[in-house]
């Protein structure tokens, strides 16, 4: 499986997932919301954003994602 990153516009990003090789199973989609008034409340966190986006999450439970993890080659690399 391929992850691709397709911008665009609505027509433009239809185009491309459409002339796309194989079956493309599952999309995220990022959609603008106009812009809200000061009366409509508070705009969404960062956190509620992404808060349904929590099942396509990876959990992994023991990884060290320190700076000094990430920039350290392991073994083999």
């Amino acid at each position: 499986m391929t992850a691709r990153v397709i911008t665009g516009s609505k027509q433009e990003i239809a185009a491309k997932v459409a002339g796309l090789e194989g079956d493309v199973r599952e999309a995220i989609v990022f959609i603008e919301e106009p812009m809200r008034s000061s009366t409509q409340g508070v705009p969404e966190t960062v956190e509620e954003m992404f808060k349904e986006m929590e099942p396509y999450t990876v959990k992994v439970g023991d990884v060290n994602d320190s700076r000094e993890a990430i920039y350290t080659r392991m073994e083999g690399e």
